[in-house]
């Protein structure tokens, strides 16, 4: 245990798997890289690692529409390339896997098939501002982030939960820039990265299936903010910051305890701990179009959750 005070302690991460050159886009002309990146070119941008169950990974290259596939050597294949922006892929305990699409909405990935089809494409007819990621439940509520391009100039971005039976709820409506979420080790209490807020917020769940008492639950600096979240066993709270260059661990009092370091570029993104082994963490870099990893003090939660 770290108490105030405490210098935190550093981990650096190594890097487990590079983008090879074959995957990388050169296009001019990008609808999202010139409204996200304000650039002409980017070679991709990683999020959303997610463990395939046989050791592999799923994740996602948002601004070229693909889901790509690295196996536990760490060849890289695209899984399915289609017209949409995917921000995050993730397993449901029932074995389907859940896309969170900034274009189309909610979908489901069919990796056998090679395709998506749509789950939730808009609420009560109105679309929605641009779906960011999600976390699922043991009992297979899915609760998914619609961050647009909110901010603190326009903090309406919104948090939403899907239950099995279909019921969609609005949990919170005034979040600036939601992004990562995750539940606690309880599932008593939801996560979300407030990123142009450059905060994480903690959400007590209700047993109706709502949330109360709201509130800030750790704050950070620079440039962006925070991006994919993930927890452990013991409440410690995994924060990929997406201009910082490192993860941040957070104690459940919401102490900064850890940082892990990228070793390559500073764009990380998304993060997921191995469930053939819940003491490794594996972490996407954007920048350099890298999966990194590194072996932590700390078990992590296998996903998907079993009830």
């Amino acid at each position: 245990m770290m108490y105030f005070g405490d210098r935190p302690q550093v981990i650096e991460a190594e890097v487990w798997a590079v983008l090879p050159d074959r995957l990388r886009h050169r296009a001019e002309d990008n609808d999202w890289v010139k409204a996200n990146r304000l650039k002409s070119t980017l070679h991709s941008l990683l999020e959303s690692p997610s463990f395939d169950g046989e050791g592999g990974l799923y994740l996602v290259d948002v601004p070229y529409g693909r889901i790509l596939h690295v196996d536990r050597q760490g060849n890289w294949e695209v899984a399915l390339e289609y017209d949409g922006e995917p921000n995050a892929v993730k397993r449901h305990p029932d074995g389907r896997w859940i896309v969170t699409d900034y274009r189309r909405g909610l979908l489901e990935f069919s990796p056998t098939e090679g395709s998506v089809k749509p789950i939730l494409a808009r609420r009560n007819s109105e679309s929605f501002k641009g779906l960011n990621d999600l976390a699922i439940s043991s009992a297979g509520d899915v609760y998914f982030t619609d961050q647009g391009q909110t901010g603190l100039h326009d903090p309406t971005g919104r948090v939403y939960r899907l239950a099995p039976d279909g019921k969609l709820d609005l949990l919170l409506s005034n979040v600036p820039s939601p992004n990562g979420v995750v539940l606690d080790s309880q599932e008593s209490a939801l996560y979300i990265a407030a990123t142009r807020d450059n905060s994480v917020w903690r959400a007590p769940l209700t047993p109706d299936g709502g949330v109360t008492k709201v509130g800030r639950f750790c704050s950070m600096f620079g440039a962006v903010g925070p991006d994919g979240l993930a927890m452990d066993a013991d409440n410690n709270l995994f924060v990929a910051h997406a201009s910082l260059g490192e993860v941040l661990v957070f104690s459940a009092r919401g102490e900064l305890v850890t940082r892990v370091i990228s070793t390559t570029g500073a764009i990380v993104t998304n993060l997921a701990f191995d469930p053939s082994d819940l003491h490794c963490l594996y972490i996407t870099e954007a920048q350099s179009g890298s999966i990194l990893r590194a072996r932590l003090p700390y078990r992590g939660i296998s996903l998907p959750r079993k009830k």
